[in-house]
């Protein structure tokens, strides 16, 4: 399995959503952007897309529910009243197998494991221990990212099982894996893998939808400072 975040120097080119004018990625790409589904009527955020080194749009990620926050007060694992409840889709475009963007090899075709990675690598982003010493973090990161990448290559393995979800309104097959960080969710809709990943949100409850309006979802700036307006 290989994805851009590992292969075409994605990563480094994400947009973060604190740009304001990190919109123009999501409507630059050419595939279908998901989200929660109208059941759910809570914030909508933006997070980020990946761009490869000739500009296309790969994947990118669209939050539901409050932003996630690191706190240190919260230990982790511990469903603790004031620990943020959020949900994150990530979409990433169907591509065979292609060129890289410097023309030194090829990609390999995106898959449903591929989107299983991003999840999990992005449920890493939101969820790493604080509290830790901080000489220890990176080598933590390192380990942890190493087992969701393993994880995710093993798609059929029995550390996952099946989940049918709503997509469009018609169940698909997922597959799923719980751990004390939080939850992560993969496969495929039409022209697209799909991953998802949260906590304190049951994705037993959860649908995901064609976005037909992305401008509709904010920033997570913009979401927090409504959360505080409204406390």
């Amino acid at each position: 399995m290989e994805t851009t975040s590992r292969t075409g120097g994605t990563a480094g080119a994400d947009r973060t959503a604190e740009d304001p004018r990190a919109v123009d990625g999501y409507l630059m790409a050419a595939f279908p952007w998901y989200g929660l589904d109208e059941a759910f009527t809570g914030p909508r955020w933006l997070l980020r897309v990946g761009v490869t080194a000739d500009g296309t749009v790969e994947h990118g990620s669209l939050g539901h529910g409050d932003t996630p926050t690191l706190k240190s007060s919260v230990p982790m694992g511990d469903p603790a009243p004031d620990a943020r409840r959020f949900a994150v889709v990530v979409t990433l475009a169907r591509r065979p197998v292609r060129p890289s963007p410097d023309g030194s090899g090829v990609l390999e075709a995106t898959t449903a494991a591929s989107a299983a990675w991003l999840a999990g690598a992005g449920l890493l982003s939101s969820t790493w221990p604080l509290r830790m010493a901080r000489g220890l973090r990176q080598a933590w990161v390192d380990q942890q990212t190493a087992i969701a990448w393993e994880l995710a290559d093993a798609l059929d393995g029995p550390e996952w099982s099946s989940l049918t979800l709503p997509v469009d309104g018609a169940p698909v097959p997922f597959r799923y894996r719980e751990s004390e960080y939080g939850w992560v969710v993969a496969g495929s809709a039409r022209g697209v893998h799909l991953g998802a990943y949260g906590r304190g949100m049951s994705p037993y409850g959860l649908g995901f939808a064609v976005v037909r309006d992305i401008t509709g979802y904010g920033t997570p700036g913009a979401v927090r400072g409504a959360a505080a307006r409204q406390g």
